[in-house]
C-alpha cells in the first residue's frame, strides 16, 4: 500500500498540458453568466445569494489554469468554501451553494488528469474534505449526499482514465521512435561499420610499410578502394531496403508521379512537379514516402474530399512538398503515428514538416527538405 502511494506521489505531470485557449475562456464566461442568472432570476430566495455569487466568481477563474497549475484550484476553492462556512456559523444561517457550482467537478477531474502525483494527492484530499463537509452540512437528503459523492469520484476516475490513455499513447510513440532507431542502427552496423573498420585497418597497414615497401602500400590502397566500393554498394542496399519496391525507379521522381490517380472510389489525386527538378535518390524517396502517407491520410480521414493535390517545387536550396485536399478536417484531430512518421523522416534529412487545416476548407501537409546533390 505504501509502495503504491509512494509511486503515485512521485508521478510526474503529463507532458500534454497546455495553457488556456478560447474554449476555456468561453467555458468560464458561460458559467459566469449562468451563475448571475441563477442568483438574480432563478433563485432569488437563495440564502446568502450575493455572498455565494461573489465566492463563486473568486474561484471560477482558476479553471483557466486547471492544466498548468491544477493545485491552485482546490486551494482557492477550499479557502472560499471555508470562508462561507465560517460566515454561516457566525450568522447562524448556512449559505447555500449555487447549482452552477456543479462546474467544480472539473477540479477533481483536472487533478487526476494533469497534476503531478504529489499535487493530485494533496489537491484531492483538500477538495474531498471541503466537498464532504458541504454534503454533510447542506440540507439535502441522504440519497443526494450519496449521489454527490459518487459524482465526485466519477469525475476523478474519468480524469485518471484519460491520463492513462494519454500516457499509453505517449509510450507508443516513444516505442515507435526507439524501434526505428534500433533497426537503423543494426542495419548501419551490419552493412557499413565493419567495412569502415576494414578500411581503417588497411590504411594503417599501408602507412606502416609505405617507406620500406611501396608495392605493399599500393596493394593497401587498392584494397581500400575495393572496400570503399563495397561500402557504397551496401549503403545503397540499405537505402533500398527502406523502400517497398524491390528495385528503385529509373528516375527518382517516377514513384512520386505514380501517386496520380483519377477520381474513383476516393478523391482524384493530381501530382504537379516543377520542370527541370533534379533530386538525389534519398530526398526523392523521402518526398515519395511523405506524399504517399499524406495522400493515404486524405483518402482515409478527409470528409467529403473530391481531390488531392500533390505539388513539388524548389524554394532556394530547399524542396517544398505540399499535399492539400478539399475535404473537411475530421472532427477527431490529433497527431497520430502517420504524421509522426512523416515528421521523423523529414527531420532525419534536416527538414521540417507541418500539418493542419487550411483556411476555409481542407487539410494540408507541407514538407520542406534540403535539395541535396542529385545523384
Amino acid at each position: 500500500m505504501f509502495t503504491f502511494v509512494g509511486s503515485l506521489w512521485r508521478l510526474p505531470a503529463p507532458p500534454d498540458a497546455r495553457g488556456p485557449g478560447q474554449a476555456d475562456f468561453a467555458l468560464v464566461a458561460i458559467f459566469g453568466v449562468q451563475a448571475v442568472t441563477e442568483a438574480t432570476l432563478l433563485r432569488p430566495d437563495l440564502a446568502w445569494r450575493w455572498l455565494s455569487l461573489v465566492a463563486f466568481f473568486v474561484w471560477l477563474p482558476t479553471l483557466l489554469i486547471r492544466r498548468t497549475h491544477p493545485l491552485v484550484m482546490p486551494v482557492v476553492f477550499a479557502v472560499v468554501s471555508t470562508t462561507l462556512t465560517v460566515t454561516g456559523l457566525v450568522e447562524g444561517t448556512t449559505p447555500e451553494d449555487l447549482n452552477t457550482a456543479v462546474v467544480a467537478l472539473l477540479i477533481p477531474f483536472s487533478l487526476t488528469r494533469w497534476a503531478r502525483g504529489r499535487d493530485a494527492i494533496l489537491g484531492l484530499a483538500l477538495f474531498l474534505l471541503v466537498a464532504g463537509t458541504a454534503l454533510v452540512t447542506q440540507p439535502i437528503s441522504p440519497g443526494d449526499r450519496f449521489g454527490g459523492a459518487a459524482v465526485v469520484v466519477t469525475a476523478a476516475a474519468v480524469g485518471a482514465a484519460l491520463r492513462s490513455r494519454a500516457m499509453l499513447h505517449t509510450r507508443q510513440l516513444d516505442d515507435v521512435r526507439q524501434q526505428e532507431r534500433e533497426r537503423l542502427a543494426r542495419d548501419l552496423h551490419d552493412t557499413v561499420a565493419h567495412h569502415l573498420t576494414a578500411i581503417a585497418i588497411t590504411a594503417q597497414a599501408g602507412l606502416t610499410v609505405a617507406d620500406s615497401r611501396p608495392h605493399a602500400a599500393t596493394d593497401a590502397l587498392r584494397r581500400i578502394d575495393e572496400e570503399a566500393s563495397r561500402t557504397l554498394a551496401e549503403t545503397r542496399k540499405v537505402l533500398r531496403l527502406l523502400r517497398t519496391e524491390d528495385e528503385p525507379a529509373e528516375r527518382p521522381l517516377d514513384d512520386l508521379v505514380g501517386l496520380a490517380a483519377p477520381a474513383g472510389p476516393g478523391p482524384a489525386v493530381e501530382v504537379v512537379i516543377a520542370n527541370g527538378l533534379t533530386l538525389s535518390p534519398t530526398v526523392a524517396a523521402a518526398l515519395h514516402r511523405i506524399a504517399q502517407e499524406a495522400v493515404a491520410n486524405a483518402r482515409r480521414h478527409a470528409v467529403d474530399a473530391t481531390s488531392v493535390r500533390v505539388e513539388v517545387a524548389p524554394a532556394g536550396d530547399d524542396i517544398v512538398l505540399t499535399v492539400t485536399d478539399d475535404g473537411r478536417a475530421p472532427t477527431k484531430s490529433g497527431q497520430g503515428f502517420g504524421i509522426l512518421g512523416m515528421t521523423e523522416r523529414a527531420t532525419l534529412l534536416g527538414g521540417r514538416l507541418d500539418a493542419g487545416p487550411v483556411l476555409g476548407k481542407g487539410w494540408q501537409v507541407t514538407a520542406v527538405l534540403p535539395a541535396g546533390e542529385a545523384g
